[in-house]
C-alpha cells in the first residue's frame, strides 16, 4: 500500500491534481469557518444585547419603585411568553434569599463588576448553561439576569454540522477531482509517454497520434512530432550514406579481389617479389569486405526486415553451441571457457540473429581477455526476462566507455584487429528484439548481458 501511493505520488499529474484540489478544500472550509464563526457571532450578540437591556430595565425599575417593583416586573416576564423558556432571572435579598425569578439557587463565583459569565446553574429543578449578568443592588441584594444556552448551542451544533457535512464533501471532490484531474492528464501525456518509450525501442516511425483537440497538449504533439520526423530525416540520412557506400562498394570490391586472387595465383613461384605485396592487399581488401558486410547487416537489421520470423529461442541452447565453438579457440589462447550458469531461459526472437550477438559478445571476451584468463557464458531467467551474460576477468574497461560501447566504428584499443562494428551489430539485433544491452564492472573484468523479454511475457 505504502509502495503504490509512493508511486502515485511520482506523478506529475497527481501532485497538481492535489494541490490545486487542496487549495480549493482549504478556500472551501475556511469559507464555511468564517460562516460558521459569524453566525455563532451574531446570535451571541443578539443574545448578549437582549440581556444587558433586560438588565436596564429592571436598574432602572429598582430606582423608581425599589425591590418590589423589580420582583413584579420580573414575575411579568416570566408569564408573559416572551422566551420564557430561555430567559433566566433571580432577585435576592442582602441575606440571600431569593425573593424572584426562575432560578433555584444563586450561581457560584458570581463577579463583582457586572460583566457577563457563563455558568452552570439550577432552573425548576435541570441543571443548564447559561449566560449570566449579575448586578448588586443599594439595598445589598443581587440581582440575576440571564439567557439558557441550549437552544444557541443546538444551532450552533447544527451550524457546527452542516459545516462539517460540507467540508467532508468538499474532501471527497478534493479527492475525486484530483484522480479525474490525473486521468485527464494521462489521458493527454500518456500518448506522448507511450510514443517516447517506442522511440526508444527502435521504432524510429512512429509519432504521437493527434488527439483532435485544440489545446496546449495538441501543440506539444505537433512539435514532438516534427521534431521526430526531423530527427528521423537525418538518420535515415545518415544511414543511407553508410549503407549506400557499403552496397555500391561491395560489387567493386569483389571483383578487385577476384582480380588480385588470379594475379596471385599468376605469379606461380612462393618467393616472386610481388607475391607478399600482393597477398597483403588481399588480407585488407577481404577485411574491408567483412565491414561492409557488417554494415549491411546492421541495416537490415535496424530496418526489421527479419521481426516477422521471431519465434520462441531457447538462449540456454544457443549458449551450448556459441561456447562449444568457442571452446578450441579458448584453448589456443589459453583461456579458460566456462558454461556457467546453464539455466533455462525462453526468448522470443530469431535463432540466427540471436547466435551471432552471442557469438560477437564471446569473440570479444576472449579477444580482449588475454592468456590465463576465465570467460563464462551463463544463462538464467530474472524477473520475468531472459538473459545471455558474457563474463570476463581481464582488464576490463573504464565506466565512463559505457555508454559509447556499441557506437559505430568506436574502438578502445586500435592495436587490436576490428573495425567497431560488432557491438553494434549486437545493439541493433538486442533492439530489434525489444531488448536491452547492458555493461557492468565484473570486479575485475567486463560483464556484457543480452537481456530479453521471456517468450510468454
Amino acid at each position: 500500500m505504502t509502495r503504490a501511493l509512493r508511486q502515485l505520488w511520482r506523478s506529475v499529474g497527481f501532485r497538481l491534481a492535489f494541490y490545486y484540489g487542496l487549495l480549493v478544500a482549504i478556500t472551501m472550509l475556511a469559507a464555511l469557518a468564517i460562516v460558521y464563526m459569524q453566525t455563532v457571532g451574531v446570535l451571541q450578540q443578539r443574545m448578549v444585547r437582549q440581556v444587558a437591556a433586560s438588565v436596564q430595565q429592571l436598574v432602572v425599575r429598582y430606582e423608581a419603585r425599589g425591590a418590589e417593583g423589580v420582583a413584579g416586573e420580573i414575575a411579568h416576564a416570566l408569564s408573559d411568553g416572551r422566551n420564557s423558556d430561555n430567559e433566566i432571572y433571580l432577585l435576592t435579598d442582602r441575606e440571600g434569599r431569593k425573593r424572584a425569578g426562575n432560578l433555584d439557587q444563586m450561581p457560584s463565583l458570581a463577579p463583582d463588576a457586572g460583566d457577563g459569565v457563563h455558568r452552570r446553574v439550577v432552573r425548576a429543578g435541570q441543571t443548564v448553561i447559561a449566560y449570566l449578568v449579575m448586578r448588586p443592588l443599594p439595598d445589598g441584594g443581587m440581582l440575576v439576569v440571564g439567557h439558557d444556552l441550549r437552544d444557541q448551542e443546538s444551532i450552533e451544533s447544527l451550524v457546527a454540522s452542516a459545516s462539517a457535512a460540507a467540508g467532508i464533501v468538499a474532501v471527497l471532490l478534493l479527492i475525486g477531482g484530483t484522480f479525474v484531474f490525473r486521468q485527464e492528464l494521462e489521458r493527454s501525456v500518456g500518448a506522448v509517454r507511450r510514443t517516447a518509450a517506442r522511440i526508444a525501442a527502435g521504432e524510429l516511425q512512429e509519432r504521437v497520434a493527434p488527439s483532435g483537440q485544440e489545446d496546449e497538449f495538441a501543440l506539444l504533439e505537433g512539435d514532438i512530432n516534427a521534431m521526430l520526423d526531423r530527427i528521423q530525416s537525418l538518420m535515415d540520412g545518415v544511414r543511407h550514406v553508410s549503407n549506400t557506400i557499403a552496397h555500391d562498394l561491395r560489387t567493386p570490391l569483389t571483383r578487385v579481389l577476384v582480380r588480385l586472387r588470379a594475379v596471385e595465383a599468376g605469379l606461380g613461384d612462393a618467393g616472386h617479389p610481388q607475391r607478399e605485396p600482393v597477398a597483403t592487399a588481399i588480407r585488407e581488401l577481404e577485411e574491408l569486405a567483412v565491414m561492409f558486410e557488417k554494415l549491411l547487416q546492421i541495416a537490415e537489421v535496424e530496418a526489421g526486415a527479419r521481426r516477422q520470423q521471431f519465434a520462441p529461442v531457447a538462449l540456454h541452447v544457443i549458449a551450448d553451441d556459441v561456447a562449444e565453438l568457442y571452446e578450441a579457440v579458448a584453448e589456443v589462447r589459453g583461456i579458460a571457457l566456462l558454461r556457467e550458469p546453464a539455466d533455462r531461459a525462453i526468448a522470443l526472437g530469431d535463432r540466427d540473429l540471436l547466435a551471432g550477438a552471442a557469438a560477437n559478445l564471446l569473440d570479444n571476451a576472449l579477444k580482449y581477455g588475454g592468456a590465463g584468463a576465465t570467460v563464462r557464458i551463463g544463462t538464467h531467467t530474472v524477473d520475468g526476462r531472459a538473459q545471455l551474460f558474457v563474463q570476463d576477468d581481464g582488464p576490463g574497461i573504464p565506466s565512463a566507455e559505457y555508454e559509447r560501447l556499441g557506437v559505430r566504428f568506436h574502438r578502445l584499443d586500435h592495436s587490436t584487429p576490428g573495425h567497431g562494428l560488432g557491438l553494434a551489430s549486437v545493439q541493433a539485433v538486442v533492439a530489434l528484439h525489444g531488448g536491452r544491452l547492458q555493461f557492468g564492472d565484473a570486479r575485475p573484468g567486463l560483464r556484457a548481458c543480452i537481456d530479453l523479454p521471456t517468450a510468454d511475457a
